[in-house]
Parts: C-alpha cells; sequence; structure tokens
C-alpha cells in the first residue's frame, strides 16, 4: 500500500455562461459560443446607440469644436484601451495585465466609457473559443499532465544492488 494517498484528479475551473463544458465543448458548447457572441454583439450595438446619443448630446450643445473633438478623442481611446485590456484579459488571464492596467479601480471609469470596446472584444473572442477558456484550458492541462506525473511510478533501481548495512 501506498504511504501517501492518492490525490484526485483536478477538476476544471467554470467558465461564465459555459460552466466545465468547455473542457470536451460537449452538450450545447457551441450553441452558448453562438449566443454569447451574437448576445455581446447585440449590447456592443445597444452601447454604441448610447454613446452616440451622449455624444450628439454635447454637439448639440455648440461647446465648441474643441470639446467636440477631445470628446470623440477621448471615447476612442477609452474604446481602445477597454478592448485591449479585455481581449488580454479573456485570453492570457489576470496575470497578464501588468501596471494600471491590473488595477481595477483605476481603469474602471475607462471601461465604463470604452463599454463597446469591451463588449467588441468579448464578441471576437467568442468567435475563436469561449472567451477565457485559453488561459483556463493551459492551467487546466499542466494540472492533468502533473497530476498523470504523480500517478506514474518513478524506477529507483533494483533491490539487488543495494548495499546492505
Amino acid at each position: 500500500m501506498s504511504e501517501r494517498a492518492e490525490r484526485p484528479a483536478p477538476e476544471p475551473e467554470p467558465v461564465r455562461f459555459f460552466g466545465t463544458g468547455w473542457v470536451d465543448r460537449g452538450t450545447g458548447y457551441w450553441l452558448r459560443r453562438v449566443g454569447v457572441g451574437l448576445g455581446a454583439l447585440l449590447a456592443a450595438a445597444l452601447g454604441a446607440v448610447l454613446m452616440r446619443l451622449g455624444v450628439q448630446g454635447v454637439f448639440i450643445s455648440a461647446a465648441g469644436a474643441l470639446v467636440d473633438t477631445l470628446l470623440v478623442v477621448a471615447v476612442a481611446v477609452c474604446t481602445c484601451v477597454a478592448a485591449i485590456r479585455t481581449w488580454n484579459l479573456l485570453s492570457r488571464g489576470r496575470s497578464a495585465l501588468t501596471g494600471w492596467m491590473a488595477d481595477d479601480r483605476s481603469v474602471a471609469p475607462m471601461l465604463v466609457i470604452g463599454c463597446v470596446g469591451v463588449l467588441v472584444a468579448y464578441f471576437l473572442r467568442s468567435l475563436l473559443e469561449a472567451p477565457g477558456e485559453g488561459e483556463k484550458r493551459a492551467r487546466y492541462e499542466l494540472a492533468v499532465a502533473a497530476h498523470a506525473r504523480r500517478r506514474t511510478p518513478v524506477a529507483t533501481g533494483t533491490g539487488a544492488r543495494r548495499r546492505r548495512r
């Protein structure tokens, strides 16, 4: 009998909207991916309409060309930064974010203004895989490989060659 207790096989982490169905890409995985993608695209379109209404309100106020230009540039920058951060977060996980991008508090206003970028990145990621699946799949496969290595016996040599004291 083994001195150390056998450890159970590693369990996969659930992915939002997919649970653990991403492991074998089984029941309903593809329908969920299509649903998540279409939902993100629909929400991005709705966010774009709302953003346009907000920007249009500033344009109507006739604050001036400088204010209008600064507003458009600010919304564009926030959307791009939010999309890049979301893409990195979904593809490589939180550990890929460094510096000010890793701090949720400092990026929160930018994510709110750039909500369209977040949703578009989520949609594009859902075309490749379940958002967040890549990073979780890599960790799960490493854990399964480590578990398999622990279970295989290690050859330490034959007992006949050992010298007895």
